[in-house]
């Protein structure tokens, strides 16, 4: 008896973006009432954790957009960020932080679910002109302290939840670029002038 054949695409090794891609997908769903927020819980840790586009797209597909037979759009959004790949700092169920005097990458990937990231700037330098963060914040937040003199670009979008920045005042041109990418479901993004210190 011959092996039943598989499609090979779903063999696919998968990258952080498709697992986020998918993630972002639930929430949608989530957010129209399609997955209560155990359902929603459970899928997106099970995308955190997939290695396969079959896994991926097992869980999507009972859901109006998902298909199990469509391949996720990750390959534009792959090339269109270019240079080399960026540091990581993951919470899940727990918190992560960077602070001190730490060597602060371009590109650096903040990902919170169900935990705390706290990003600290404010007694380092920034040694690029643009330092960019991808913050994912689910069931989880993420919190960035940003000294004066820097200018922040946050965008994103954030569902069921909220990203913001609570700084003040305009910075300075010709100075350093922090730019802040959101993606938040039931969560926070954040970006804060640092905590004052007792003299």
């Amino acid at each position: 008896m011959e092996p039943e054949p598989q499609d090979d695409a779903d063999r696919i090794r998968v990258s952080d973006r498709e697992r986020e891609q998918v993630v972002e997908l639930l929430g949608s769903a989530a957010a129209e009432g399609r997955l209560t927020l155990d359902e929603y819980a459970d899928r997106a840790t099970a995308a955190h954790v997939a290695k396969t586009r079959g896994e991926l797209a097992r869980l999507t597909d009972d859901l109006p957009t998902g298909s199990a037979t469509t391949p996720l759009p990750v390959r534009r959004a792959e090339s269109a960020v270019a240079g080399p790949a960026p540091e990581r700092l993951v919470a899940i169920f727990g918190n992560e932080s960077r602070k001190g005097r730490w060597p602060v990458p371009a590109r650096l990937e903040a990902r919170s679910v169900f935990g705390d990231c706290h990003i600290e700037l404010q007694d380092t330098h920034l040694p690029h002109p643009v330092v960019t963060i991808e913050a994912t914040a689910i069931f989880g937040s993420v919190t960035i302290f940003v000294p004066e003199g820097v200018e922040v670009r946050l965008t994103g979008t954030a569902v069921f939840g909220s990203k913001e920045s609570k700084l003040r005042g305009t910075a300075p041109a010709g100075g350093p670029v922090l730019e802040v990418r959101s993606r938040v479901v039931f969560g926070s993004v954040t970006v804060r002038p640092p905590k004052r210190r007792r003299p």
